[in-house]
């Protein structure tokens, strides 16, 4: 029999944890967390809320509208990652389905999911096909990336198996999470995704987004940037500082082999060229003392982890450099959007 209610008895052993991490997401978590409501999926469900520390109406929306879910209240704002990894702390599912607060699933999303779940030896992370809220357009099948750890959408509906998927619908055992270690707290936000699909793929396991399904998201609505306009591409200061920081981290910790000798020196002339080039032609010094010049003072304070993290990891590492780089494409994802869009606004 179909599932439509995921309200569950505390009883109740949930085959399936929905966790939303929510941030002055008022005026747009209910179509989320409506969309869950509305599965059609023969299995337990429970739903968790992070609330991190909104200053809009999400905490009494939440509390009034939506009983069924279990609301974690957070009194100071955390971020992303320590958000999803308390609620996963918590989480009772057999699997997780973490889920932005500016996404809706398809009715079939939880159903398809964990059907294909079911078809993954090993079981690794999944997610579905991505369609912009606005247009309907589709924005990804997942990613693939670039040789500097740039997300290149994928859109070929063949095309299972991806590089990474993106954390606004991220979906994996609990076990495998614990595994893996849940998302890195130190990244705070942005690049966490494709960190852990990096961590799952060098481990062996796969990252794929089936063709079946999908979900809708308001990209770039519960943090700003990250989606192109009629205007052009349009991002913060602190999101391309943490977005090129937590690209040279996951490059450092999970290139495998003498490859990254090969890319970590010209990853470091291109991005520290394109800073300079930019913060001229912008005439803006803060472009360059946050973002780019940023990237080599964490690498320098952070020198020590990133180390000791590779050397870990590395010294784990199942899939061959052949697999691992199965995943990635020669082409410049930056260079494709400069040509196409220009030059980012930042503010």
């Amino acid at each position: 029999m179909a599932h439509r209610d995921p309200a569950l008895n505390p009883d109740t052993q949930p085959r399936i944890s929905v966790c939303i991490a929510n941030y002055n997401g008022e005026h747009v978590v209910s179509d989320c967390l409506d969309s869950v409501l509305a599965q059609t999926v023969d299995a337990s469900v429970e739903i968790i809320v992070h609330d991190d520390a909104s200053s809009d109406d999400s905490l009494q929306l939440l509390r009034e509208h939506y009983p069924q879910a279990r609301l974690i209240a957070s009194g100071t704002n955390v971020g992303f990652c320590i958000a999803n990894n308390r609620m996963v702390t918590q989480a009772r599912g057999e699997f997780v389905l973490l889920l932005n607060n500016d996404a809706a699933l398809a009715p079939d999303a939880l159903a398809t999911l964990l059907h294909e779940a079911a078809q993954q030896h090993p079981q690794g992370v999944l997610s579905l096909s991505q369609f912009d809220w606005t247009s309907g357009a589709l924005v990804d099948r997942g990613c693939l990336l670039d040789p500097f750890y740039n997300p290149v959408p994928n859109a070929d509906p063949q095309r299972c198996d991806v590089a990474m998927v993106i954390g606004a619908c991220l979906w994996l055992p609990r076990a495998l999470w614990q595994e893996l270690g849940g998302f890195p707290e130190w990244f705070e936000s942005i690049g966490e995704d494709l960190y852990l699909c990096c961590l799952a793929r060098l481990a062996g396991y796969p990252v794929q987004v089936p063709a079946a399904s999908s979900y809708r998201h308001r990209q770039g609505a519960s943090f700003g940037g990250n989606r192109a306009t009629a205007s052009g591409l349009a991002t913060t200061y602190r999101r391309r500082r943490l977005s090129e920081r937590n690209k040279t981290f996951a490059m450092i910790i999970c290139t495998p082999g003498v490859a990254l000798w090969l890319l970590l020196p010209l990853h470091l002339f291109m991005l520290t060229l394109e800073g300079l080039v930019l913060s001229l032609l912008r005439r803006d010094g803060r472009l360059w003392r946050e973002v780019y010049a940023g990237v080599w003072r964490a690498l320098w304070a952070q020198r020590t982890q990133l180390r000791a993290q590779r050397k870990n990891l590395q010294s784990a590492r199942h899939a061959t450099p052949r697999v691992y780089f199965s995943g990635f494409v020669l082409r410049l994802r930056k260079l494709d959007m400069l040509l196409r869009h220009g030059a980012p606004e930042i503010r």
